[in-house]
């Protein structure tokens, strides 16, 4: 990100890449993208124009960009456009939104399933490959060639995507990357080189997308700008967790990982039905006791554009330290970046929500 404030919106025809608008005068930005999500943009636009001229934003069926310091800086899908007071207001999302709208009509994405220890970055190919390669249904999105040791589908049993399944590919890609010590992924888009067209890209990570940072760090009193809240559930918290994993009956595999510390008993119960490993699920179970234990959350803060951490210094999945101290709490740990949305032109300057969670919420490749 080279300058919080967009030059300019542009908007493209999904189908014929025809440009619809270089300049469109939408208001109210709001953008950003997310971890293994899509991220979403909103914005307002005169109803005299959106009546005028219809197909600039129409949903389903046109891509929109912002641009700032002549790059792009976000792209994605409109999807929503409706009258808001004397406005419309828009709402697009990235380009993994666009599988949410897409189902293995073929079975097996079209005979390339189904998957027995497929790495689960191979199967997240195989789906955008699939949704491209009918008519229609190209939309440019190409997938890194990351690959992974997280695997899905067992000689017993197979991973399968039935075409009688009404799940879409986007919930398939969901799946794929929603679990611990999985990819993770973030939709990214630039101009080429030469500035002639636009590179849609499903950003893949393993064994994580991101870094710990140590040059920037998120502070009260220096770029957090507003009180945040923080967290506390007596819902999530567990010091006793009970994991099941692969099988069925009372040959199903189970672990227990608890603590006593003082506190009144509090349990949870998850699932893990993809592991075949006591080994591994007493590792999953124990990691999820712990941060179970860990109450107190930043789930987000506002920031302004400061050296401590400029616009564009952070990336989706980075660790950063945050220091937060106001009348009624003192936090201090690592925060990993969900996800931003860039607010340009808020009061008194442009503005970054960023969405955290404690680093130790996060488990990486292995176990």
């Amino acid at each position: 990100m080279t300058a919080p404030v967009p030059d300019r919106i542009l908007t493209q025809h999904a189908v014929t890449g025809a440009w619809l608008s270089t300049a469109l005068p939408v208001t109210e930005v709001e953008y950003g993208p997310e971890l293994s999500g899509p991220g979403n943009m909103t914005g307002r636009l005169s109803p005299r124009l959106v009546a005028s001229h219809p197909s600039l934003v129409d949903p389903g069926n046109t891509f929109i960009y912002v641009e700032s310091g002549g790059q792009i800086q976000w792209g994605g899908l409109i999807w929503d456009v409706r009258a808001s007071g004397n406005e419309y207001e828009i709402e697009a999302a990235s380009w993994s939104s666009y599988l949410q709208k897409r189902f293995d009509l073929d079975g097996e994405h079209g005979g390339r399933g189904p998957y027995t220890y497929t790495d689960r970055c191979t199967v997240i190919r195989n789906i955008w490959t699939y949704a491209q390669s009918v008519p229609d249904g190209n939309i440019g999105v190409t997938v890194d060639s990351t690959t992974s040791t997280s695997t899905v589908g067992t000689p017993s049993e197979p991973w399968h995507s039935y075409w009688y399944d009404q799940t879409s590919l986007g919930s398939q890609m969901d799946g794929l990357v929603s679990d611990a010590a999985t990819p993770e992924y973030t939709c990214t888009t630039n101009w080429n080189a030469a500035k002639t067209a636009v590179v849609k890209r499903i950003k893949l990570g393993w064994p994580r997308l991101g870094t710990r940072r140590t040059d920037i760090t998120f502070t009260s009193g220096v770029n957090i700008i507003e009180e945040p809240e923080v967290a506390t559930s007596g819902d999530d918290y567990a010091q006793v967790v009970v994991g099941a994993g692969a099988g069925d009956g009372s040959a199903k595999l189970r672990q227990i990982s608890a603590v006593r510390n003082g506190r009144l008993r509090l349990e949870a119960a998850v699932d893990y039905p993809e592991i075949n490993g006591n080994d591994v699920l007493k590792a999953r179970v124990e990691w999820e006791r712990a941060w179970r234990q860990n109450p107190g959350r930043v789930e987000s803060v506002i920031l302004r554009n400061t050296p401590a951490a400029p616009f564009g210094g952070w990336q989706v999945g980075d660790d950063v330290y945050t220091r937060i101290h106001n009348p009624w709490t003192d936090y201090t740990g690592w925060c990993r970046v969900l996800g931003w949305s860039i607010k340009p032109n808020a009061p008194g300057g442009p503005q970054a929500v960023v969405d955290l969670k404690p680093s130790a919420m996060f488990q990486y490749g292995g176990v």
